[in-house]
């Protein structure tokens, strides 16, 4: 078990060093949690590390046949604990009832759409820890008036602290690829719901990013169709705007389409 695979849109690679491994590992708290599950353990590497923390058990999810069968073969106490599915498809309420921690070695390309189905269980996984590509690292950590500030920023800190742990160099991987890596630590923050419309802040900031580089006031057509609302922020473009600036946007769409509707 010399390799980690990190799975990419454009094949596998492998981390060569043990270390980072470790260092992923060693990177969750899970402080208020006894269960962990792994995303896309593949060989196994963080899953060992895993193991050896006193008090986790951990759970892992991998799609990948070969993988489940040596995860079965070199992991014996996993029995009953390896979910040979699609995460993104798999029902996490039929495997927990309790909070849990979520780490992995994320496959790239469908990381947003992993940390998007985590938004779906927020009041049960209060942590996670994973190594993503170094550009959507970057953009999840992302501050107002960032180039790299967008949908995946607002919706994930929304709920959640992000913190950008460290890079990973495309050199410690075999074969090497074609972009960086890095690890990122989600911690989940205390905002249990949103002051406002949780499904139309969705659909606000969606559809304000969707054209970033227009104003609000046009970005916003789609979700505000005739309705006009006159407001500073409908100046601004999506980038410039915190969270708590998007919520009391979308509650400011909500009156004013409620207002007209009555009259």
């Amino acid at each position: 078990m010399g390799y980690v695979r990190a799975k990419k849109s454009l094949g596998q690679h492998f981390l060569k060093d043990l270390n980072i491994a470790k260092k992923i590992v060693a990177s969750m708290k899970a402080d208020c949690v006894s269960k962990v599950l792994e995303i896309g353990p593949g060989m196994g590497v963080l899953t060992q590390y895993l193991l050896k923390e006193n008090g986790f058990e951990t759970h892992v999810v991998e799609i990948d046949r070969e993988s489940v069968s040596y995860l079965n073969e070199n992991f014996p106490e996993l029995s009953g604990r390896i979910i040979g599915e699609d995460f993104l498809k798999y029902d996490l309420s039929r495997l927990f009832s309790e909070p849990f921690a979520v780490i992995g070695n994320f496959p790239y390309n469908i990381s947003s759409q992993i940390f998007f189905k985590v938004l779906d269980y927020r009041d049960q996984i209060p942590e996670v820890v994973g190594m993503i590509q170094k550009e959507v690292a970057e953009r999840m950590a992302a501050v107002p008036g960032n180039k790299t500030y967008g949908i995946l920023s607002v919706l994930m800190q929304a709920f959640y602290n992000i913190e950008y742990l460290f890079t990973v160099s495309e050199t410690v991987f075999s074969p090497p690829p074609k972009v960086k890596s890095a690890v990122i630590r989600m911690e989940r923050n205390t905002t249990v719901r949103l002051a406002c419309d949780e499904k139309l802040f969705f659909r606000v900031v969606k559809s304000g990013f969707n054209q970033r580089r227009k104003t609000l006031r046009n970005s916003l057509k789609s979700v505000l169709g005739d309705y006009k609302l006159d407001d500073e922020l409908m100046a601004q473009r999506p980038e410039q705007l915190s969270v708590d600036q998007f919520v009391y946007l979308t509650n400011k769409i909500e009156e004013l389409i409620n207002t007209e509707l009555r009259e």
